[in-house]
């Protein structure tokens, strides 16, 4: 097959607000497992979004992103139901920042040869297709942003304001996370950002300037989000799977303990994941067991064991159409950073 016959059909984001799936939402909640959990964990959003005092981070793993939920979260900023977000690399870069250059993601097989897709220098994320050439444009834009600034250590957080900026003049693509986030002051922290598109650019910026480049500073990362909790107090969470965005969002309650500051475990909390348990991974613990470790609060906390593509848009579709967003306080937590 040719490449051109492999990439023909596009992911289409769904837009959360071009329907109303409430009834939906109303109805799980009288049924039983994860429906009704689905159900508990929209009106627990709800809770969060009418808490005026309540800073909402929302934590990203996995690949939804590249799977049609890129718009439900850049609605999310843009509505004021997020404050912060966590995310991996990979679902900033490879794909919400991919897109904003104006390339796309494609409708795929999970059951094709994997060494034919190779030879023709294309990716596989499960059933979803990405150009390879493509995201090459996308790590060489990386490296051009790092090399227009001054050499020394960044937060990703920062080098993230930065391509937001850059999104602001020379996005292909309106709408994406990255330029919606920064123009809305909410600010993005990627604490594993090289394991992502962004960390090919930046290897090749630092080969390129061996004793004068700029580097990622992951414990900045740490303390700027756990600055975010200090001034927050009342916070919840919204969480996409697992891994590191989630512990990371989960630990700075511990973190500012440890700073001296006395802080209120995290509120509200859901997390919607297929992980199992059974294995002791932190990526898949429950809230409740988080609660043991003086995270996260065990009053408002729901786990959501589905695929995230088939319940997010159902949650945040709920919290659209209930309008609590419309209320809120704008928190902006990223002009505590640049002042």
């Amino acid at each position: 097959m040719k490449k051109a016959d492999l990439l023909k059909e596009t992911v289409k984001h769904i837009d959360i607000t071009s329907f109303d799936g409430s009834p939906i939402i109303d109805a799980m909640r009288d049924m039983s497992f994860s429906s009704r959990d689905t159900a508990s964990a929209a009106d627990i959003l709800n809770r969060m979004l009418g808490d005026k005092d309540c800073t909402i981070m929302l934590t990203l793993a996995g690949s939804t992103s590249a799977g049609g939920c890129m718009q439900v979260y850049s609605d999310m900023v843009r509505l004021n139901m997020v404050d912060a977000i966590v995310a991996t690399g990979a679902a900033i870069v490879d794909m919400d920042f991919f897109e904003a250059l104006g390339f796309k993601h494609y409708k795929g097989s999970a059951w094709l040869d994997d060494r034919m897709l190779r030879n023709n220098y294309i990716d596989r994320i499960y059933d979803t297709y990405i150009d390879e050439e493509e995201l090459q444009v996308c790590d060489d834009t990386i490296r051009q942003i790092a090399e227009t600034l001054e050499p020394r250590p960044y937060s990703s957080r920062e080098f993230i304001w930065e391509m937001g900026k850059y999104l602001s003049k020379h996005a292909k693509k309106q709408g994406s996370l990255i330029q919606t986030a920064y123009e809305n002051n909410v600010p993005i922290f990627c604490p594993a950002f090289s394991d992502s598109s962004a960390g090919f650019g930046l290897v090749k910026h630092q080969w390129n300037h061996p004793d004068k480049h700029m580097s990622i500073d992951s414990v900045k990362d740490f303390l700027e989000l756990t600055q975010i909790k200090m001034k927050a107090g009342i916070s919840g969470l919204f969480m996409i799977g697992g891994g590191v965005p989630k512990n990371f969002a989960q630990d700075t309650v511990v973190c500012a303990e440890v700073l001296g500051v006395e802080v209120p475990m995290h509120k509200y909390a859901i997390q919607i994941t297929v992980a199992d348990v059974r294995d002791g991974a932190c990526s898949s613990s429950t809230l409740k067991e988080a609660a043991s470790w003086g995270k996260v609060d065990t009053v408002y906390e729901q786990m959501v064991y589905a695929e995230a593509t088939t319940v997010v848009p159902l949650i945040v579709n709920y919290a659209y159409h209930k309008g609590f967003w419309k209320d809120r306080r704008k928190f902006e937590w990223a002009k505590i950073y640049n002042k």
